[in-house]
């Protein structure tokens, strides 16, 4: 997989850095892959966002308009007021296993004990509708490799989650939402969000009070098991969303554990799809030490990046038009594309920022690549 931000840019240091950071990020049509990729060609986010209405302009796009600044300060304000913490990639605080991802966010808002994004994480995930034997396994295994000295990572819903995060709040969880940091979803999880703010981590990539809709969940999946050595599924149904994280966690190369289950039980159907499949069985904490062994820290890459050389628009339309007869409405892995197309990676990485803004594909989680209708 081609890891963008390898060499992440330097990160903002005064409000105005962070308010053209934001107003890059938070332009029409930029999402974090296109953000990395621009700012690496560029040089910096500052001179990306001087190129962007340019950049549209090429691509046929006569309307565009990046995000105002009042829009970006306005974030910024209320996020200020509510007492988060914006972590933008290539700082220090910034979790490094996520520079793994081709899609990391470049600005993560956080509320509560940053210092968690420092140690060993463990995701464990599961079903919303979890049985009375889900809950206290979940119990069991978080307590446990909470007491080994490791932080847990879930995703704050009912259910398998909820008891993750409280069964942890004593050795370190982080919550990742699918929304803003400072929007309790599900509600009846209100008084855990608070002791959460105050003990443990809240994280998002969203901006602070957005409502999470439908499309945030696979983004906030991909973020919990790209925060993890390894994901462990509790409890889950054959299609939920805690085999998506599974997916996603395979694709980023982590590991990949399932407790077992009743084989007439549907809420544990995929956790058995999942062993069938190859991952690993847990019947308790030491199994999920045993398999992710020591949890050494990864270096962090140089932070320096180096702008990349441009190529012109002309000598790119032949490509377009096979980079669209290759893609369809189904999402298509980046990967596949490169190497079907044997181009140099940067050389196909600008003419899919160019589709981007054209608003002719799109990208969806874990490095997927589709074509939107005419």
């Amino acid at each position: 997989m081609d890891h963008i931000p390898s060499t992440p840019p330097h990160p903002p240091h005064t409000p105005e850095d962070w308010l053209v950071w934001l107003r890059l990020l938070r332009s029409r049509r930029v999402g974090p892959t296109t953000f990395h990729r621009l700012v690496a060609e560029y040089g910096s986010a500052e001179s990306a966002l001087e190129a962007l209405p340019g950049i549209a302009r090429d691509a046929g796009v006569t309307d565009y308009a990046v995000c105002p600044p009042e829009i970006a300060a306005d974030e910024l304000r209320r996020a200020r007021l509510a007492g988060v913490t914006p972590i933008a990639i290539g700082s220090p605080t910034y979790p490094v296993a996520l520079l793994d991802l081709p899609d990391a966010p470049p600005i993560l808002w956080a509320l509560g004990d940053a210092s968690l994004l420092t140690r060993p994480r463990v995701a464990l995930v599961g079903a919303r509708n979890a049985s009375s034997l889900g809950l206290r396994c979940a119990k069991s295994l978080a307590a446990g490799v909470g007491k080994a000295g490791i932080t847990t990572v879930s995703g704050f819903a009912r259910g398998i989650d909820t008891e993750v995060h409280k069964a942890t709040m004593d050795t370190g969880t982080i919550a990742v939402f699918a929304g803003g940091v400072d929007v309790v979803y599900p509600s009846e999880n209100a008084a855990l969000a608070q002791e959460l703010g105050e003990r443990g981590l809240i994280l998002s990539e969203q901006p602070v009070g957005l409502r999470p809709q439908a499309r945030h969940f696979p983004s906030r999946n991909r973020l919990i098991s790209g925060l993890s050595r390894a994901v462990v599924v509790v409890e889950a149904a054959a299609k939920s969303g805690s085999l998506l994280t599974a997916r996603d966690a395979l694709d980023q190369g982590r590991d990949v554990l399932a407790v077992p289950g009743h084989p007439f039980d549907a809420r544990a159907s995929g956790c058995n799809m999942l062993i069938r499949d190859g991952a690993t069985l847990v019947r308790g904490p030491q199994d999920v030490l045993d398999a992710i062994g020591p949890l050494a820290a990864k270096p962090a890459p140089d932070p320096v990046a180096q702008p990349q050389k441009r190529t012109p628009l002309r000598e790119t339309h032949a490509l377009h038009r096979q980079i669209l007869d290759r893609l369809g409405p189904s999402p298509s892995p980046e990967d596949t594309l490169i190497r079907d197309l044997d181009l140099p990676t940067a050389t196909l990485a600008r003419c899919l920022t160019t589709l981007e803004m054209e608003g002719r594909i799109t990208r969806d989680p874990g490095g997927l690549l589709r074509k939107l209708d005419a």
